[in-house]
């Protein structure tokens, strides 16, 4: 009888793992979409913060520094990976890239928004909570604003002018 009863837990490691595998695999795909979203927040954010300094910091000696500054933005964000989950690309890029302001104003802002692929599980209950646009992909933006010259620069006696900074400390 004792024999009989070995024989049957034979094959209980292989019925947990029947059961257990497809749960495993579930619970890490619902994981993976979360980061991939939190990734390309953080790459979009670092990159708006960084074109913001630049434009708080550009020269007029420059010239228009728009066309050089979203070549930088389009440079930071070539770190998310060319595949729909991260960055839709077919047919077209999809990042959209709006600054505003430059040295001369009292803040700048940069403005990204990107589009990407759900993965499976997640495409079914993203399009019915209504979180993904008519083509079917979810929409993500980050906007960063910042002033260009801090209030104590700005609240000085000296004013903005570059040329009284160094008239001040020559003396």
């Amino acid at each position: 009888m004792l024999s009989d009863m070995k024989g049957d837990e034979r094959g209980q490691a292989t019925v947990e793992a029947a059961v257990s595998i497809p749960i495993v695999f579930v619970l890490m795909l619902l994981l993976i979409q979360p980061g991939i979203v939190l990734y390309d927040r953080i790459v979009m954010g670092n990159a708006a913060a960084e074109a913001c300094r630049l434009l708080a910091t550009k020269s007029d000696a420059f010239g228009s520094m728009e066309g050089g500054c979203e070549a930088f933005v389009r440079h930071r964000l070539a770190a998310v990976p060319p595949h729909d989950c991260f960055h839709v690309h077919d047919g077209g890029c999809t990042w959209d890239i709006a600054m505003a302001g430059d040295e001369a104003s009292d803040s700048v802002s940069v403005s990204i928004g990107n589009e990407l692929r759900p993965l499976p599980l997640f495409d079914a209950a993203s399009t019915l909570l209504g979180m993904t646009n008519a083509s079917g992909n979810l929409e993500i933006r980050e906007t960063v604003s910042m002033q260009t010259q801090p209030s104590w620069v700005s609240s000085s006696e000296i004013g903005l002018a570059p040329s009284e900074w160094i008239g001040a400390w020559s003396s």
